[in-house]
């Protein structure tokens, strides 16, 4: 048996996120049937994040065990005819047999895009989110500084995450100079792992702060609270995108 890592680029919209669910398309389940017929049996693959309905990837990272002898490029070759354009494998590569996609990663990086112009681009508008009024970049930039480090996410973690822990370790975050109807602004958050909708309420919160409607020291507040009530609102799906995994 072999193990294979595959790095992976999509698109998120129209789909019900990574995982295979009860109904809808998911990602995981196209990989997965595009494996079937290569390997002659089902073929279990394992996502490094499990992005929600929506989301989009960069560079996903997956990896899949099969006993098929053909080669990595071959193989790369032969899943990018069968999915649909929306989903490209951009790597395919053998590696140890201990290698898991999504415990074996150190880190992630995800990046939210928004727009904050009176208008945005007709081609950028399913992957970003258009918030018209201006807002402080200033202030967002000081409300996420306490956010580094090692907490309890709980404030920002999605109903129904399931995690046994809430606290995660964020390595990295900040706010990336964007201006005009084609250019985003982008949130960038690199940490050992993420809840569920926890990158998103967070964007959501920073917000509110850039808008004016929350203060830039509540947010180390609502931190500490570990309540989801006292945080802002879930920030659109089709902004966010897996840029990064760390091994």
């Amino acid at each position: 048996m072999r193990t294979i890592k595959l790095t992976l680029h999509y698109d998120g919209t129209g789909y019900v996120g990574w995982q295979r669910q009860a109904s809808g398309v998911s990602i995981q389940g196209l990989v997965e049937d595009a494996l079937r017929p290569i390997e002659g049996a089902a073929v279990a693959v394992h996502g490094a994040g499990r992005t929600d309905a929506g989301v989009h990837a960069l560079a996903q990272v997956a990896s899949a065990t099969i006993a098929s002898a053909l080669p990595a490029g071959t193989l790369l070759r032969a899943l990018n005819a069968t999915l649909p354009p929306q989903v490209r494998v951009l790597g395919a590569e053998e590696v140890a047999g201990g290698f898991h996609a999504r415990f074996s990663a150190l880190a992630k990086t995800y990046e939210y895009r928004l727009v904050n112009a009176p208008l945005v681009s007709a081609f950028l508008y399913r992957y970003v989110w258009h918030v018209p009024p201006p807002l402080d970049i200033a202030a967002m930039r000081a409300a996420a500084a306490p956010l580094a480090g090692r907490h309890d996410f709980a404030a920002f973690q999605g109903a129904g995450s399931g995690a046994a822990s809430s606290v995660r370790t964020v390595l990295d975050l900040g706010w990336q100079d964007g201006g005009g109807f084609d250019l985003p602004l982008v949130f960038r958050i690199t940490g050992d792992g993420f809840l569920r909708h926890m990158v998103r309420n967070i964007v959501g919160t920073l917000v509110e702060v850039g808008a004016g409607r929350t203060p830039v020291g509540q947010v180390e507040t609502i931190l500490a609270s570990r309540d989801r009530t006292q945080a802002g609102p879930t920030a659109p799906a089709h902004g966010l995108f897996l840029t990064v995994v760390r091994y």
